[in-house]
Formats: structure tokens, sequence, C-alpha cells
């Protein structure tokens, strides 16, 4: 994929992104990290990682995606959101890149099979602006059998999404709201490129998963939160997981209080009653199990992010043999 195209007036439009932005000679794109330079896009912080880990895939989170496995987790400066609450702020709204020390393809998956991770994870800022990077590493680990997964915001341009078919593996979208005017004033992007990226990545079969972080009076109301599951159930599809997370104060959004677990519960009941097969309430120590939409049967305990018992065989419930939608160990021995 060549990421950018020749505009007007000298200018060349960026396609990392749907904000396609449009860059005279050494500009530098909302993301704060993709320059023209040159009659070409450059990504400045490609090889520069911020920030290394391992964690567990449930982390992302992903629960139907290779449960009980490891992902070697990075990300770089910058992001094409602007986000009151980051929890990232620190690199997601940084713009001076740390060049001390570069990481190549090679290294970073090099790194991910010493320690013996099943997966690579492009996350804590938002990996579609250093795509290019991503890619790279995405190929070279596909040699040794190893996936990768996108922690991301929705906003990837189409040209993106079409390129991601065959690379990236999985995604978890944020889906932070329902309210144009809050994505628009608070958030970065719109809407509805995110429901449309969601339903153009289901179609080019990456997995998806979804988060919505509820932010008390910002996205908790009834009517907001079934204007979500809604959408999901009837555009995506019942199988999707939902991940209902909660809000504590952070970055510019420091006054208004931690969510309730009444409220989580809320959102929880909601999408259930709606039919949704698989939600999850996230990082307040809830149990968060994988349940048989046919028989009940308890197929996979967790807490927080650990996993304490998986019992599904060949990607079914071992008691009624219902498959289970997502991407599992075949024949993985009971834990």
């Amino acid at each position: 994929m060549i990421y950018y195209k020749e505009s007007n007036d000298n200018k060349i439009t960026c396609l990392l992104c749907s904000y396609y932005c449009d860059l005279k000679d050494e500009q530098i794109g909302i993301c704060g990290v993709n320059k023209h330079v040159d009659n070409k896009i450059e990504c400045l912080v490609y090889g520069h990682i911020s920030a290394f880990n391992i964690d567990p895939i449930e982390k992302k989170p992903l629960y139907h995606f290779l449960p009980t496995s490891k992902s070697l987790s990075l990300g770089t400066v910058g992001c094409n959101f602007h986000c009151n609450f980051c929890q990232n702020h620190g690199i997601s709204q940084e713009k001076e890149i740390d060049k001390s020390s570069y990481t190549s393809p090679q290294r970073v998956v090099d790194i991910a099979r010493e320690k013996k991770c099943a997966s690579i994870s492009y996350t804590y800022n938002e990996p579609t602006i250093f795509y290019p990077y991503a890619k790279d590493i995405a190929l070279e680990a596909k040699k040794y059998g190893i996936k990768s997964v996108f922690v991301s915001n929705g906003f990837e341009s189409s040209e993106v999404i079409d390129d991601m078919k065959g690379v990236i593996d999985a995604i978890n979208v944020d889906l932070k709201s329902f309210s144009e005017k809050y994505y628009k004033t608070k958030l970065g992007g719109n809407l509805n490129q995110v429901l449309k990226n969601l339903i153009h990545l289901q179609k080019n079969g990456i997995w998806i998963e979804i988060t919505t972080l509820i932010v008390p009076t910002k996205n908790d109301s009834v009517e907001e939160l079934t204007k979500i599951v809604k959408w999901i159930k009837e555009n995506l599809g019942v199988n999707v997981p939902w991940h209902i997370s909660a809000f504590h104060p952070d970055y510019k959004e420091l006054n208004l209080p931690r969510t309730s677990f009444e409220s989580l519960k809320l959102a929880h009941d909601i999408a259930k009653e709606e039919g949704l097969k698989y939600v999850y309430i996230g990082n307040v120590g809830y149990e968060n199990n994988t349940v048989c939409p046919s028989c009940n049967t308890n197929m996979i305990s967790r807490e927080y992010f650990n996993v304490k018992s998986y019992s599904l065989k060949n990607e079914c419930c071992s008691n009624c043999g219902t498959k289970i939608n997502g991407i599992f160990w075949k024949n993985q021995k009971e834990t």
C-alpha cells in the first residue's frame, strides 16, 4: 500500500486515517507523527517505541481471541484523537519523538518469539498512525505463526482497512459514545465513520470485539446505551463481544466520579435483554465468564485478566457442542 496520494497546490493527502490530512511540504498531520517530506508521507515514529510490555491477551481486552495467551504490546507517541480522559495521555498526546533508540520489525518479532507470545498488539496509542511500522512487524511475525492485534479508536482510513485484510488478525475498537456531538467536541473523528469502519473491518474477516468506557453524565444514559447495543446487534450481530469498562478520573477529566457498578450493570442488562450473547464488565474485579449461549455452561472463567478455567473443546462448548464465535486454541487442555 502507498500511504499517500497527490493533492492540489503541491500538497499530498495522508491515507492512514479518516482525517485524510492534506499536507503541504514539511507539514505534519493531526496525529503529530506523519509528515509530508519530499512528496511522500514519512512516519516519524517508525521504529521508535514509547511503551513495550508483555500482557495477557485478556488485557486488550480480547476474550474470544487465543485465551490464556501472552501478547507483546507496543505503542509510539501520537494520536489522531484528543480524548479528555485518556489514560495514556503521556504518550498519546506527546509531540516529542525520542529517536535515541530504534527497534526494527525483525527485532520486535524476535522478542515476541523469545518471550513465547502468541501475538503482537499495537496499542497504548492509536496504531493506525504508525500502520507502516505495524504492518512490517505483522508481516514478519506471520513467518513464525505469530498473530497481530490492533487496539484502536476505529478511525482508520478505508484504504488501511482493506490493507489490514490478511495482515491484522483481530481488533478491539473503542466505541466511545453514540453521540456525534460528543465525538466532534471531546474526542475526535466522527461517530458515523467509526460505525462504517466497524462494518468494513468485519467484512474483511478481522475478528472484532468492542469496548465502551462508561463515563458518568457523558454516555451512560439508558437511551444512549440502548442505541449502542441495538446498533451492534443490527449491524455486526449478537456474537460480537461487548466490553463495558469503568471510567476513573484522568488527564483533563478529573472532576467526574468513577463509574458506579450500578451503571456498568445497567449497560450489561440492556445488552443481554437485547440479545447480545457475550457481554463483559471490565476493570472492576467482576467475574467475566464466557457462558455457552445454548446451555449456560461456564466455558471460560476469568478474574481480572487471569483465566481460572477453560473448558472449550475444538472451539465448541464441552457440554452441548455449540460453536463459540472467536479465534480459539484447538484441542487446548483444560486449565
